[in-house]
């Protein structure tokens, strides 16, 4: 009985590493196959949309495909892509914020105002012009969570107040130049060759590290995993397309032999800077279970004892906040600050989230969405301007792929609910 008892013992435990089911290609693919025909396609549409747009331009344009136009095109959609992720935060919980591109340009005007009269120390002036941004959020969340009023409501009007705000904050001069080379540094200057293949490598490294731990995560908990051939397959494509990128921004791209510019644009760390902390505060802490379970149904989720207008304000400070951030993006870019900064680009941004694959009906979307989304518009416009055609065809254009996905994600959810029936 002795030598048999290791054998059971043995047997139990290979029994219960076949519990841990691992799915397959063909079960891989047909899940997906089955997400397509309900409309849970994610950001597929919007990365099949950018390759066409991508292979259309370079067709029409001999300039779009070049290093110096790829490089700016990624400096160009930065700010959006910041600006659209803290608008993803507000879409999972079903919410909208209409003022963010406003906040945006306030919190830049705060800056140089500040920096400028007061003559602070410009890292100081960064702090409280992005704590001005998580003020107004605390604000609008405060009025949206605690005292009931729609977020439509709130935003809408944010949107024109903070206009007349941001005129007093400017003043008579309506126009503020940005001298400070750290923040013109952000969408102006380039990494060092050897700095882009490093950042490249850790951020391979990171889609690998994050899978294989994710793996372990869902093993332990007793799910099933996707077959580690997968796992490898992403890792490879991303491999491929970020050493490729880096390989073709290092390479000379300027037009002047004596002063050549190359290396990946700082403007690509800063959303990176952004981008992978707010993805792991969404996909790995119980914070992100709890804004998935609040944008699928609050009531279920109060019922479950989340604390739902908490973390509706929260929510609102972090959307306010990246705005801030991305208003001093842009008037790196622009060099100025005026009094009109802002104003429109918040319907880009909401374009960007949703065409990404975000629901506008909460629940559903991620971060790297507003990355996809966000470069689908920057294309967008970057080739229709290269092509010197009308501004006007590009902001139709734009509302065409933006009611194209708002009307996508509607079929979607009324496909599900019918299922579900």
């Amino acid at each position: 009985m002795s030598k048999k008892q290791p054998q059971d013992s043995n047997h139990t435990h290979l029994d219960d590493e076949k519990t841990f089911e691992v799915l397959t290609f063909k079960q891989e693919a047909a899940s997906f196959l089955n997400g397509v025909r309900q409309g849970r396609m994610g950001s597929f549409p919007a990365v099949i949309g950018f390759l066409v747009l991508v292979v259309l331009f370079s067709f029409l344009s001999p300039v779009f495909f070049t290093q110096l136009n790829f490089a700016n095109l990624l400096q160009q959609s930065a700010p959006l892509i910041i600006l659209a992720m803290g608008l993803v935060f507000i879409l999972l919980i079903a919410e909208i914020d209409l003022s963010a591109g406003v906040t945006s340009g306030l919190a830049s005007a705060i800056f140089v105002v500040v920096l400028k009269n007061l003559g602070i120390p410009w890292w100081l002036a960064i702090i409280l012009s992005l704590l001005a941004g998580v003020a107004i959020g605390l604000a609008i969340g405060i009025m949206v969570a605690k005292v009931g009023i729609p977020s439509f409501v709130v935003t809408l009007a944010a949107f024109l107040a903070f206009q007349g705000l941001q005129l007093m904050v400017i003043g008579q001069g309506g126009l503020y130049r940005v001298e400070t080379p750290a923040i013109l540094a952000l969408e102006n200057d380039n990494l060092s060759v050897g700095f882009g293949w490093t950042l490249a490598v850790i951020l391979v490294g990171f889609v690998l590290i994050n899978g294989l731990v994710s793996r372990k995560r869902r093993t332990k908990n007793g799910h099933a995993n996707r077959a580690i051939s997968i796992l490898y397959f992403r890792v490879a494509t991303t491999a491929l397309v970020v050493f490729t990128s880096v390989y073709f921004l290092n390479l000379p791209r300027g037009s002047n032999p004596e002063f050549q510019l190359q290396g990946v644009p700082v403007a690509v760390l800063v959303v990176l800077v952004v981008l992978i902390p707010c993805t792991y505060l969404l996909n790995r802490t119980p914070f992100g279970i709890h804004v998935y379970a609040v944008g699928g149904n609050p009531e279920a989720a109060r019922r479950a004892g989340i604390n739902v207008g908490s973390l509706r304000i929260i929510i609102f400070m972090i959307g306010s906040g990246l705005a801030s951030i991305s208003g001093l993006m842009a008037a790196s870019r622009v060099g100025t600050v005026d009094a009109a900064a802002g104003r429109t680009v918040v319907l880009s941004g909401v374009a960007a989230a949703v065409v990404g694959g975000v629901s506008l009906f909460g629940g559903r979307g991620k971060l790297t969405d507003a990355v996809v989304g966000g470069l689908v518009i920057a294309v967008i416009d970057n080739g229709l301007g290269l092509l010197s055609l009308p501004a006007g065809l590009n902001l139709a254009v734009t509302g065409g792929v933006l009611l194209m996905a708002a009307t996508a994600d509607a079929l979607s959810r009324k496909h599900g609910n019918l299922n579900t029936r």
